[in-house]
Formats: structure tokens, sequence, C-alpha cells
């Protein structure tokens, strides 16, 4: 089985800070793939499916981020999932906007939600990285970090989500070149358009839209991003 964890905060207040967007992340997957609904467990929400051909569980801390190891590893003992099969997302200060890199271990370059994954279970997993730029002073990162995504990141955010998610397939593979290249790709053949515009036609037919599809029926509102994502992404 793989964990596909996305950090983040819980709660409408902190929904679109640019350091939600590994839960962003994880929902989009979430609402592009075949998952069962959200469930409440180990501290946080879950639902499984299938992802790449391989047996998958997403995982959203409800623990706040500095305690998302707590709920990582609940998750990972229970399902005796090898360390090397917890592919993590988190926002990266020092990746720029619209880049998205893969790394297995290292350092946590002073992200809380990390270190304290890595005090639970160790640090050889997989991380997503998502870049969301440096503020260019220590003094701002902190305001940075919690702000949400201001309106002209719209556009590139809501492409990057959807690469991320057309391309998840490939990390539960293990083929992290690929899922990069593969992200790549997408954003790359993406035509410009306003927000509200339709898919460009050649684009691949998963997810079928460059937006986030609808949350299912059953799940509930405040673990589903898609709505919320689109209507943020819509409003004037």
């Amino acid at each position: 089985m793989k964990l596909l964890v996305g950090l983040g905060n819980p709660g409408a207040q902190y929904a679109f800070n640019r350091h939600n967007v590994g839960f962003m992340a994880v929902d989009v997957i979430h609402a592009s793939e075949n998952f069962a609904a959200w469930r409440k467990r180990f501290q946080g929400f879950t639902a499984e499916g299938q992802l790449g051909g391989e047996k998958t569980l997403l995982l959203k801390p409800e623990t706040y981020m500095n305690e998302s190891g707590r709920a990582v590893g609940e998750a990972v003992r229970f399902f005796k999932i090898p360390v090397s099969d917890v592919i993590v997302f988190h926002d990266e200060l020092d990746l720029a906007p619209e880049k998205v890199r893969v790394k297995t271990g290292g350092g946590v370059a002073g992200h809380n939600g990390l270190k304290s994954i890595t005090s639970h279970i160790g640090n050889d997993y997989v991380r997503v990285r998502i870049g969301i730029g440096h503020p260019g002073s220590k003094e701002r990162v902190h305001a940075h970090v919690m702000g949400d995504f201001a309106k002209a990141d719209h556009a590139w955010l809501e492409d990057e989500l959807a690469a991320i998610a057309n391309a998840a397939p490939f990390l539960a593979e293990g083929a992290y070149d690929k899922f990069q290249t593969a992200v790549a790709h997408w954003k790359s053949d993406a035509e410009p358009a306003e927000p509200k515009a339709a898919p460009a036609p050649e684009k691949p037919a998963k997810p079928a839209a460059s937006k986030p599809a609808a949350p299912k029926a059953d799940e509930k509102p405040e673990t589903s991003l898609g709505a919320k994502l689109k209507a943020w992404l819509d409003k004037d």
C-alpha cells in the first residue's frame, strides 16, 4: 500500500494558505481518481482507492501542521507501510512558484510538518515539494507561508494542481522522474486562459478538466477542497 499525505492546517481560515497546498494537492487527486469518500481516521481524514494499479491511502492530518507525524505514524503502523512507500505533499519556500520537485529523504529545511513526520517514522520517505517562493527576508516568511495565495496565483495554481493529479499514478509506481516530467509537460502544453476558461482540447483526458472535479456527495464540506477551490478561483 502507498500512503499519500497532504500537509496543511485544518479549518476554513487556513484552507487557501500557501502552507496548505499539500492538502490542496491530495484533495484534487481524490476528486480526480476513484477513491472512496473521506472518513475520520488516524487523527485525520483518509480515503482508500487505487492509483497506478497500487492500493493507495490518502491522508490529511487534522492535528495541525506541527503534529502531522502523529497521524502519519498511526497509519504507517496500522497498515505496516514501509517508510519508502510514504509520499508527502508539502509547500516549499526554497522553490519558486509553479515548480514541483520530488526527493527522498534529506533535510526538512525548517518545515515543521516534515520535522514531525521524521520524528515519528524516520526520514526516508518521499517528498513532493510544491514551490511557493520565498518572500525575500526571514521576517516576512511567517506571513507569506500563512497567507492566502494571491489573485495573480490562481491560474498557475489551478493548472499545477491538475498537473499533479494527472501525473499522480507515476508516484504510486515509484516513477518519480516520470512524475516530474509529466507535470512539466502538462503545464507547458496548457494554453493561457482566464480561470473560467474551458480546458484546452489537446490536454490529456484525465482529469477531464483543468479545474478540480466537484466533491462527492457524501464528503464532508470541510474536508472536500474541490468545490471551495473552484469557488475561490472563480470569485471576482
